[in-house]
């Protein structure tokens, strides 16, 4: 059991300097809907593989010099979409890192164009039941959220944003487990991705 435990940390990294290797100055960029992880999961893999970690609500707050929720509330979203991309545009310039987005992020079509110029896009995704459970934790976070149906507007968002989350450069599913085999689950299908060894997608930005 030790020669495999052994063997399998060799292996282990061996696939995270390949990974760091072929990603080159690209970023790792988490997609998906609210409460499926993307922070959680992205610091994980951000420590697996030894390079930065990157929240891009975070980054947004920082550089508007309030919360998300206050600035929707301010100043709508419109205006909060547009300095969203004008965020991930100039974070994605910043690589290599593991870069968690916020939910409606990919929805624009500059944004979509620049995580397929400049990184290896991955949807986290979770079934509904599995949303509403986490997003209910923390509803009152989610600007998109403030509605007199919170689960009715979240399934609309999911019908919207879901076929463009598919077309991500690979698909992960977030699920009731350690977030470390999600992240277990991310470094393999990078791997495979990056070595040429998984049926390439059409990419984000098709």
């Amino acid at each position: 059991m030790a020669d495999i435990a052994i063997q399998n940390g060799v292996a282990g990294e061996a696939s995270t300097a390949t990974i760091l290797t072929l990603l080159g100055r690209r970023s790792i960029v988490l997609v998906g809907m609210m409460g499926v992880g993307k922070s959680s999961i992205g610091r994980r893999l951000a420590a697996r593989l030894g390079i930065p970690f990157v929240d891009a609500d975070s980054e947004i707050e920082k550089a508007a010099g309030m919360s998300i929720a206050e600035f929707f509330a301010r100043h709508g979203e419109p205006s909060f979409r547009s300095g969203e991309a004008r965020v991930i545009a100039r974070l994605l310039e910043s690589g290599p890192q593991v870069l968690a987005t916020g939910g409606g992020a990919v929805m624009n079509a500059d944004t979509r164009a620049a995580i397929k110029a400049k990184g290896v896009s991955v949807w986290l995704s979770a079934d509904f039941d599995v949303l509403v459970r986490r997003i209910n934790k923390r509803k009152n976070d989610r600007p998109m959220l403030q509605t007199a149906d919170p689960a009715a507007t979240l399934r609309e968002l999911l019908v919207a944003r879901e076929p463009v989350y598919a077309q991500s450069d690979l698909t992960v599913q977030s699920r009731e487990v350690p977030h470390e085999a999600v992240v277990t689950e991310i470094v393999m299908d990078l791997a495979a991705f990056l070595g040429g060894s998984a049926p390439p997608r059409d990419g984000i930005g098709e």
